[in-house]
């Protein structure tokens, strides 16, 4: 998979008297710890839910650099498609936490266009191990860093369908693009109004699905999975199915990091010859998984497979028509 790949860094503390310098909280650092974030949290969905991964992105030569091509390593995810570029830092995103509660988060980072030299490195070693039948779906994660751009993403999507390799892309509001013969596209509620170029009136589920009918005829998108929060999933497909999935989630505590377990879900299912269906179902219970969990953890096999079980042994309710 390729994307912007960021390091999450958080530091927990006690909040136990206001600054006299300004009227802010004073944080007693208590733990500090990093997490893969941004397109490597999704990698690392995909190696804990089982899968092979080849990483693809652009780190800065520098601390968070190394720490990220360390991490995915620990995670045995192949980091040969990871390139370094000196012009640029490696993004980080800080979070300062306190109470189970977020009080500030810092972001370093550069979001200029990658080269066109990087991009056409990126491009060759996708095209090798896609000539060499070493991918089965490739994802595009986009967090607006730079590293994702209109051309260089159909380039990479024209390339996977040439191969018949499924392409999926988590497109983001800040880098607007519209991308022909997707896969998959998986935009939240707010990224599909700014793909149809429409207002939110009441973000209601029929006003989604009047979004998602322009989605899918100005991207000729084959299949379009709109993920809503609390309230699921629909899922539309180029032959006109549609489909309400409700969230499989008991307890919410963390929404951020879910789109990214959808993703890797849907597509490890769809890289395994599962009908687009079945692939979505799962991404929602995966994402179910995730938002029980505090900031961008990843869910592994074992916890996936836990809450498939718990579904299929809960009791079900016919009611007499």
């Amino acid at each position: 998979m390729i994307g912007d790949i960021m390091l999450d860094r958080y530091i927990t503390g006690i909040v136990e008297r206001i600054s006299p310098e300004a009227p802010i909280p004073v944080v007693r650092e208590a733990h500090s710890f990093s997490r893969l974030g941004g397109a490597s949290n999704v990698m690392q969905n995909i190696q804990l839910m089982g899968g092979d991964v080849h990483a693809f992105g652009v780190v800065g030569d520098d601390e968070a650099g190394e720490e990220i091509t360390q991490q995915l390593q620990q995670y045995r995810i192949h980091v040969g498609g990871v390139l370094t570029d000196p012009s640029r830092r490696t993004t980080i995103k800080t979070r300062i936490i306190s109470g189970g509660q977020q009080l500030l988060r810092i972001d370093k980072e550069d979001t200029t266009p990658l080269s066109l030299q990087f991009q056409q490195e990126l491009i060759d070693n996708v095209q090798a191990l896609l000539s060499g039948n070493q991918i089965d779906a490739l994802i595009l994660e986009d967090y607006a860093k730079g590293v994702l751009s209109e051309g260089f993403v159909q380039n990479l999507v024209d390339l996977a369908n040439q191969y018949h390799v499924p392409s999926l892309l988590d497109p983001n509001l800040r880098n607007p693009m519209r991308i022909k013969n997707l896969s998959l596209l998986k935009p939240n509620r707010n990224e599909a109004y700014a793909l149809s170029d429409t207002a939110i009136q009441h973000g209601d589920l029929n006003e989604v699905r009047s979004v998602a009918k322009k989605i899918m005829t100005h991207w000729s998108t084959k299949n379009l999975l709109i993920t809503l929060a609390q309230e699921g999933m629909l899922l539309f497909t180029a032959d006109g199915y549609e489909e309400h999935i409700p969230t499989a989630a008991r307890e919410v505590y963390d929404v951020s990091g879910a789109g990214d377990t959808v993703i890797a879900a849907t597509a490890l299912a769809l890289a395994a010859k599962a009908d687009v269906h079945d692939a979505a179902m799962l991404g929602n219970i995966a994402a179910g998984v995730a938002i029980g969990k505090l900031g961008t953890a990843a869910v592994s096999s074992e916890e996936l497979m836990a809450e498939i079980m718990k579904i299929q042994a809960a009791p079900k309710f016919v009611t007499a028509g």
